[in-house]
């Protein structure tokens, strides 16, 4: 676990359309730390507001109906201590904004849950399951363990 004092002060969280995981991440972190860090999240095009998203994350009490996506174009800041990747197109993009910068850039594989099928039920399974991926990914990062009534 990170000391408190080693957390990063600003996260970007980035992926392809920024409509599924990089949102939820932003919006997973924001619930847990948003009054610690700051977070933002875009992806290398602009997609549309994905339904699937919005009820994985309304399951776990976090709105993700405001979201409007964005793109590396669009952030209004730059300056992140660290930079967190969640699609393979968006670690290339990540590394080639970030490289006149000082920040650190990691890649988090993380399944695209778009491309899930079947009944309504186990397409949402696919979008909880990165929704429970990415949980764990940030309290392990910024250092809490998650409490079991979360």
């Amino acid at each position: 676990m990170a000391s408190v004092a080693a957390r990063p002060q600003s996260v970007l969280f980035a992926c392809t359309l920024n409509t599924v995981r990089s949102p939820m991440a932003e919006a997973i972190a924001r619930h847990y730390f948003g009054r610690e860090i700051y977070f933002a999240s875009a992806g290398l095009k602009r997609g549309e507001a994905d339904p699937f998203a919005i009820a994985a994350m309304e399951e776990i009490g976090v709105d993700l109906t405001r979201h409007k996506p964005h793109t590396f174009e669009d952030l209004e800041d730059s300056n992140f201590d660290l930079i967190v990747t969640l699609s393979p197109e968006a670690h290339h993009k990540a590394l080639e904004f970030a490289r006149a910068m000082a920040v650190d850039v990691v890649y988090w594989p993380t399944p695209d849950a778009t491309a899930a099928q079947g009944s309504r039920e186990a397409i949402l399974d696919a979008y909880r399951d990165v929704r429970e991926r990415l949980t764990a990914r940030i309290m392990e990062l910024l250092g809490r363990a998650r409490s079991p009534s979360a």
